[in-house]
């Protein structure tokens, strides 16, 4: 069966990570802009003091900078261009057109920067896939509303997500509402706005957050249905295959249930467009007094009215849930819980490497909602090393993609319908997890350290040329 004709082979990026430029033509300065750079990235937000005050006489700030997208992306679409891309999944950075978020008219300066953007990729026959919202809110929203709790940012978001739906309508079908929300499970900063000092630590909040974000979504999927018959858009969130550590049904259950919280709740919402039998069980195991919600009986009629029409999602690796305690815990950045597999390798940030956990997924997914599927995140993050002749022989992550490809391709024979596959990062970017540099993914590397320093230049690693070939026999050439 293989790989369908029009599959979109492509590369995903997020606009805080790369584009730079935080401060001019009239951009805000977003969440992300507030995000110290470091492995400590994520204990800081975690942190009581912090209030997303920028201290740069502590901290250094490489989103403000990125990669400098913003002012070579011509050549960075151009040499996606040259790996073949059918697709390019990038973010609009929400600040960049609505500068604090609350305003009623946008800045179209910062329009013009994606209509450029935009035309370049149609320019090579890159089909644009938009996610609206990727860990970039305005910094005013999170500070002075304190974050997606306030009901107040449903129309401020809707507002912001029509003006980019009408204006690119014809230009655009791909979309996606917002990144990875189910990340609000571990990392409510990042796709919330919320850390302890303004609500963070209170689950209540959380859940009212991601209502509100629902209510957003489903309104902006209403409104593009009607808008343009043709728009496809979808959810986007993080998958993580979940075994049990054994057969110990005290394990099974927990792990069934991690599973339900984790890789279901968001997706059943938006996909499904109403609540799953197990939200109840959910709020009674953080506390959350379902009175305490507010959530209107036309809130729920727009659920229904507006679900998805794909489901988007990352996939970087797996975990394994030992609810009687037994295993080695599993550590590294960003590891979402559970214990060591002893059956799999691990990247150099502790993620475990399993490709087979993504046909899973594909096949779980796929089974449970029965709509098409798009994976739009997955890479390794890896130090690359330049040799004296500049080469990067960056065999590990072919390696990697390959592997997961082949997952892909496996899945498709099981059934499973799916509409394409945007590798992480496919120019070296800011990491969102630790502001580094030096966790690459990407086929091209960029000449930056995780302190900003260097050329900014772009040069090919041996992935880039492996990839190109991938693309252009549609994943028959791995």
């Amino acid at each position: 069966m293989g790989f369908k004709n029009d599959f979109l082979w492509g590369g995903a990026t997020a606009a805080n990570q790369l584009e730079g430029a935080y401060n001019i033509d009239g951009k805000g300065l977003s969440v992300a802009d507030a995000m110290p750079g470091g492995k400590q990235r994520m204990s800081i937000l975690a942190s009581p003091e912090f209030d997303w005050t920028i201290d740069e006489k502590h901290y250094v700030y490489p989103n403000h900078d990125g990669i400098d997208h913003y002012h070579h992306f011509k050549e960075d679409i151009a040499l996606f261009a040259e790996m073949g891309f059918k697709a390019y999944r990038f973010s609009v950075a929400w600040s960049r057109i609505f500068p604090k978020g609350d305003e009623t008219t946008p800045n179209e300066a910062g329009l013009h920067f994606y209509d450029g953007l935009i035309d370049e990729c149609l320019k090579y026959g890159i089909e644009p896939v938009i996610t609206i919202s990727h860990y970039e809110m305005p910094l005013h929203l999170a500070k002075e509303y304190g974050g997606w709790k306030n009901r107040a940012l449903i129309e401020f978001y809707v507002r912001y997500a029509k003006v980019l739906l009408t204006r690119y309508q014809n230009k655009v079908k791909y979309w996606m509402t917002f990144n990875e929300i189910n990340s609000a499970t571990f990392f409510s900063a990042l796709s919330q706005g919320l850390v302890p000092s303004n609500g963070g630590a209170d689950k209540t909040n959380v859940f009212q957050a991601w209502h509100n974000q629902f209510v957003a979504s489903a309104e902006t999927v209403k409104f593009g249905h009607e808008l343009n018959k043709d728009l496809q858009i979808g959810c986007m969130s993080i998958y993580s295959t979940t075994y049990s550590f054994d057969a110990n049904p005290i394990n099974q259950i927990a792990t069934q249930q991690s599973i339900q919280e984790f890789n279901y709740f968001c997706n059943d919402v938006q996909v499904r467009g109403e609540y799953p039998v197990f939200t109840q069980r959910l709020h009674e195991k953080y506390g959350v007094k379902s009175d305490d919600l507010e959530i209107t009986e036309e809130d729920l009629i727009l659920l229904k009215n507006g679900c998805v029409d794909y489901i988007g999602f990352s996939y970087y690796m797996s975990t394994v849930e030992s609810k009687t305690g037994e295993g080695t815990s599993a550590s590294g950045n960003m590891v979402l819980g559970g214990v060591k597999n002893p059956f799999l390798q691990e990247s150099e940030w502790g993620w475990a490497v399993d490709s087979d956990g993504l046909r899973y997924a594909l096949n779980d997914l796929y089974g449970r909602y029965q709509v098409p599927l798009f994976v739009v995140e997955n890479g390794l993050g890896a130090i690359d090393k330049v040799e004296e002749d500049g080469a990067i022989n960056d065999d590990y992550r072919i390696d990697y993609l390959r592997k997961h490809i082949v997952a892909m391709n496996q899945s498709i024979e099981d059934g499973v319908e799916l509409m394409g596959y945007t590798p992480w990062g496919c120019i070296d970017l800011v990491s969102a997890s630790t502001g580094e540099m030096s966790k690459r993914y990407g086929f091209i590397y960029v000449d930056l350290d995780d302190l900003g320093h260097g050329t900014g230049q772009r040069s090919k690693k041996k992935s880039f040329d492996w990839y190109k070939e991938v693309i252009a026999s549609n994943g028959k050439k791995l």
